[in-house]
């Protein structure tokens, strides 16, 4: 019998987090013994460069491992013994596990997507897909797409360069786009990988009129999870999926990792929903 399970989460701002919810509720579930704890830079007053004392004091204390969030998922690399050939390809981790006095790192959130791509809009075109963002968020969703096959991934950010640094650093059929007009207007798909939506920036990150119906629309934003985005392309007739499924599938593999116990994904999602439900 396994004494039980000690996990956490370190970043800025995260107490909205659903993390620990979801993560305590589905180990009652299976009968664990489980505690998520959270770690918030902004409470406990260090700065993001400290992520390597603060991954030290998790491994002295016992913990089973961390889920990693902004500001972190960079800075978090340089203190790890192994990384996993997805993490090492977004350069970005999410997800550490500590493992006979070796920390491992892993990245969920592009399976997160990937999974609640293929559960949520299972038989969309995937010939031409415009991503917006190029930020960590864009960085996993882009990985997904190209491992579900997508034909050609365009990349729009507000950071030209940034944009180029993602696509420079993906295979061939990731591109910089152009004008969002034009994108749209050839695009199968839409992702949207940017803060514009969240509780704290509110608004649509593309014109209304560009969302026609032919168009399948996937936010990653999930609080709210009825973003603008989500309703506007919605009324417009659009298939979308909003980001709630990334959230808990993430989590779902997270989970995984830390125990080795496969975790039930749906009830994870209908948890997640009661949790949202009460947080609106």
């Amino acid at each position: 019998m396994h004494d039980g399970y000690l996990v956490g989460l370190i970043g800025s701002g995260i107490g909205p987090s659903l993390s620990p919810a979801l993560h305590e509720r589905e180990a009652a579930e299976l009968g664990l013994d489980y505690r998520y704890e959270r770690w918030d830079l902004d409470e406990i007053e260090v700065p993001p460069s400290a992520v390597g004392h603060l991954l030290a004091r998790a491994r002295a204390q016992g913990y089973r491992g961390l889920n990693i969030t902004h500001p972190c998922k960079q800075l978090v690399l340089d203190h790890l013994d192994e990384v996993d050939e997805d993490a090492a390809a977004l350069g970005a981790v999410n997800t550490v596990v500590f493992d006979g006095g070796r920390a491992l790192g892993h990245n969920t959130d592009h399976s997160g997507f990937a999974r609640s791509l293929q559960r949520g809009l299972p038989d969309v075109e995937l010939d031409r897909v415009l991503l917006l963002g190029a930020g960590g968020a864009g960085a996993a969703v882009a990985h997904a797409l190209l491992r579900l096959g997508a034909g050609e991934v365009r990349i729009v950010d507000v950071d030209t360069d940034r944009a180029a640094a993602l696509a420079f650093s993906l295979p061939e059929r990731a591109v910089v786009g152009g004008d969002l007009a034009e994108e749209l207007e050839k695009a199968d798909g839409l992702v949207h990988a940017t803060p514009t939506g969240m509780a704290a920036h509110p608004g649509l990150p593309v014109p209304v009129e560009l969302l026609r119906p032919q168009l399948w629309v996937a936010d990653v934003v999930y609080r709210p999870l009825e973003t603008e985005l989500v309703v506007t392309a919605r009324r417009n007739g659009c298939r979308v999926l909003d980001g709630g499924g990334m959230a808990v599938f993430q989590a779902v593999d997270a989970f995984r990792l830390f125990t080795g116990l496969e975790p039930d994904a749906e009830r994870m999602l209908r948890h997640f929903a009661e949790l949202e439900g009460a947080h609106v």
